[in-house]
């Protein structure tokens, strides 16, 4: 993909449109020199993926169910394991 440039003051005053629309990095820039980019990381997702999410997070949701298991017990889990993973060090 080829980087954009867009001037310090456009960006600033459009960020919210780059944050959530921009596919390709944004080369900032002031007076002609670039000062920094802007890489999104957040692709659009497709009706598809977020179908797929939807299905995948609702069988989750009834495995959970099935095993009697909550999102508080799972949460409570992972943070055993990581204050004896930061106690080792």
């Amino acid at each position: 993909m080829a980087t954009q440039r867009i001037g310090i003051r456009e960006f600033r005053e459009s960020l919210s449109t780059y944050l959530l629309q921009s596919q390709a990095p944004i080369a900032i820039t002031r007076h002609g020199d670039t000062v920094g980019y802007y890489i999104p990381t957040r692709k659009r997702r497709t009706p598809e993926q977020r179908e797929a999410s939807r299905r995948s997070h609702e069988k989750m949701q009834q495995m959970l169910a099935e095993k009697g298991i909550t999102e508080e017990e799972i949460i409570r889990d992972i943070d055993e394991v990581l204050n004896k993973k930061k106690k080792r060090k």
